[in-house]
């Protein structure tokens, strides 16, 4: 099986390096001017990510909500206060009125503007088409905004909120966000390329592929929307963008370095490259599939957003690993032994793996292993305990990390109205049962005032519930499960709690479901990937307990290092899971990549020999690779959500640990303490000195 996997390669690397592997450049490059003319533009980049479940209590709620008279239309808000902050008078008080008949809000039979308890600030609801989404419901906040001000008398402020404005500021957020994401990124990953590769010309290469490669893959995320009808909303095109260029750059620097140690045995470029090709493709298959069955899931998840970012982050890197493998290496092969230009390699016989700083590294590990793993894994452990004292859990008026007038408004709301009448909860049950529903919601702790506002057709009557706690905290969440609580055990109510409150309550529990489903199974998923590759069980539940310990030490440091030196006030509900499945999935990359070296090395070398070379061979490639990857994730900083800058840091960190913790330190100390026993149940040295003799048997090599 080994041998004929070995050919299977051999004629791959001869297919995407020969003299006519220029047909197939052109062939890659061809399909991908295709799929992206024909899969248009992403719709939904401009949308908010859809966090909750349709099976959710809330959303439930919020269908029911459409049997209700003006369920075409949702409530913006206005809030006036004056710059001075002095009472409202009579005349702002018209001008407010005036402002609101500009807007062409419909005059109600009574006073449009409601004047707060304290006389300093009014408000006004401004219905809003319930089906505007994206650039469309921007541009209508946008333009009642600019005309609620026309004309207003100078010590007057308007400020617009409510969920439209919400929806609208982040689809406004992300304009143009994404855009600046690509150009920021592969301005990193130039710098990078350049400095790794110390050459002019050689960056151009795996960077044209790598960006084509996004193109492609944000063209089949469209497809796929348009197929599955999961959103691929600002956030997930981010990370996916973020994901191709952090893995896709991988991928070309392992097969580039690989090449350029293969140009100093071959005097012909195209016999090195099929060498390079032919060893390090596995490794990049098994990093990319591991990688994408982790994504894949994400498919499991009650979060709709969780999904959508597991099927299309999972089709961006198939896209990049068809590219780093069908266009890389013709390209490569075109361009010569000169591309390395002004450092070109020589046929010289020279071993990277006998000399050089990382050599010299994994010496002193291999000398002192136990005291190496102790001291690099208690390290770890102290930054695992950060996660013991960090909350989970943003408010709708702490996600955005830029300015937004939605989040203002809320603010300026909060401190003139009791706390929760500017987003009340909303109670939908049976007709025969309101005198019931509301005499158990007058009694539910934490509820200030439960009005009905209206009965439907279908025999149903809606209420309006203003909480006692402020929107988004754990008292408003305690309150929401008392009123589920109690109206379930009305009979025949069949009562539905909704509202911002109760979709943040859902939200929240849903992805600590999500955690205890996905968690295990990626872990599972990462577990048989290393088993299959390495056929080796000790070192496969080593690597991904090293790596798990790794994640845990990054959540913490990040979770501490977005309160303190950012100010977050919490990690956002999904910074867990998605932080996990990154770390896991993406730090096992450095280690396939370090490992299978080992084990080829391990066949003529031993286990410890053979662990040195590997990590001389694959030190400054992996350190280039991790360095790339945490710039790239960090990169998301750019982007306007604190959920995205959050899930940087935690990644960057990890990634960082991963490069310079886990693969130099902890992992060569392990299987040095270990040794031969590691590749159990079959011993790379053996195997190989059986089948250089025709299977007969040998001694075992010594580490």
């Amino acid at each position: 099986m080994r041998h004929s996997d070995g050919l299977g390669w051999d004629r791959f690397a001869r297919m995407v390096s020969g003299r006519r592997s220029w047909v197939l450049l052109l062939a890659v490059a061809a399909a991908a001017m295709t799929v992206i003319g024909l899969a248009g533009s992403n719709e939904g980049a401009g949308q908010a990510p859809m966090s909750l479940p349709s099976a959710a209590e809330s959303a439930r709620a919020a269908a029911a909500a459409d049997d209700f008279p003006g369920s075409d239309e949702a409530a913006a808000i206005m809030v006036a206060t004056r710059t001075d902050d002095a009472v409202l008078t009579e005349p702002d008080m018209a001008a407010l009125d005036a402002a609101l008949t500009r807007a062409g809000v419909p005059a109600t039979g009574g006073p449009r503007v409601i004047a707060a308890p304290d006389g300093r600030a009014a408000i006004a609801p401004i219905p809003v088409p319930a089906d505007l989404n994206g650039f469309a419901l921007t541009d209508r906040i946008d333009e009642l905004r600019s005309t609620l001000t026309m004309d207003l008398p100078e010590p007057l402020r308007v400020q617009v909120t409510g969920g439209p404005a919400f929806g609208a500021d982040i689809a406004d957020s992300f304009s143009g966000a994404n855009t600046l994401l690509l150009i920021v990124t592969a301005l990193v990953v130039m710098a990078l390329l350049i400095i790794t590769y110390r050459s002019p010309v050689l960056w151009l290469v795996p960077l044209t592929v790598v960006g084509l490669a996004d193109r492609v893959a944000t063209s089949v995320g469209t497809v796929l929307a348009q197929l599955t009808g999961l959103t691929f909303d600002g956030s997930t095109s981010g990370i996916t963008s973020v994901l191709v260029f952090g893995a896709g750059t991988n991928y070309a620097l392992l097969l580039v370095s690989r090449y350029r140690d293969e140009l100093h045995r071959h005097d012909d470029h195209r016999a090195a490259l099929r060498a390079a090709v032919r060893r390090a493709a596995p490794a990049v298959l098994a990093s990319n599939v591991t990688v994408v069955l982790a994504l894949l899931t994400l498919l499991l998840a009650a979060l709709p957003n969780t999904r959508s970012l597991g099927a299309f982050a999972a089709a961006g890197l198939v896209v990049a690993l068809v590219f780093v493998l069908f266009a890389l290496p013709p390209a490569l092969a075109l361009c010569g032994r000169k591309v390395f230009w002004p450092f070109v390699p020589g046929a010289d016989g020279r071993d990277p793996a006998e000399h050089g700083f990382w050599a010299a590294v994994a010496l002193r590990v291999v000398r002192r292993p136990a005291l190496v793993a102790g001291a690099a894994s208690a390290v770890l452990v102290v930054f695992a305990t950060g996660l013991a004292t960090t909350d989970i859990g943003l408010s709708r008026t702490e996600q955005f990390r830029v300015q937004a007038e939605s989040v203002d408004g809320l603010q300026t709301l909060a401190e003139h109205f009791p706390s929760g009448s500017a987003d009340p909860a909303v109670v939908i049950a049976r007709t025969a049962t309101a005198p019931s529903v509301q005499s158990e919601l007058d009694t539910v702790q934490g509820v200030s005032r439960a009005t009905q506002t209206g009965t439907s057709d279908s025999g149903t009557t809606r209420w309006s519930v203003v909480l006692d706690a402020p929107p988004g905290s754990a008292d408003a969440f305690s309150t929401v499960e008392r009123m589920r609580t109690a109206l379930g055990a009305v009979p025949g109510a069949e009562a539905l709690v909704g509202g911002s409150d109760a979709e943040a309550l859902d939200i929240r529990d849903a992805a600590r479901r999500d955690q205890a489903l996905v968690i295990p199974l990626i872990l599972v998923v990462v577990l048989l990937v290393l088993l299959a590759l390495l056929r080796a069980v000790p070192a496969a539940v080593l690597l991904v307990g090293v790596t798990v310990l790794s994640a845990l030490a990054a959540l913490g440091a990040g979770s501490w290092i977005s309160g303190t030196v950012f100010g977050f006030p919490a990690l956002d509900t999904s910074v867990p899971l998605f932080g996990f499945l990154f770390l896991v999935a993406l730090g096992v990359d450095y280690t396939i990549f370090l490992v299978t070296r080992a084990r080829e090395e391990a066949g003529t070398h031993g286990t410890t020999r053979g662990m040195v070379r590997a990590v001389a061979s694959t030190g400054a490639v992996i350190t280039s690779a991790g360095a790339v990857l945490a710039a790239v994730f960090c990169v998301l900083g750019v982007l306007p959500l604190i959920t995205l800058t959050q899930l940087g840091i935690v990644v960057g960190i990890g990634i960082l640990l991963d490069t310079f913790v886990v693969r130099t330190l902890v992992v060569p100390a392990l299987f040095e303490l270990l040794g031969d026993r590691v590749w159990w149940p079959v011993n790379p040295a053996r195997t190989a000195n059986a089948e250089s003799v025709g299977h007969t048997a040998v001694p075992p090599v010594s580490r």
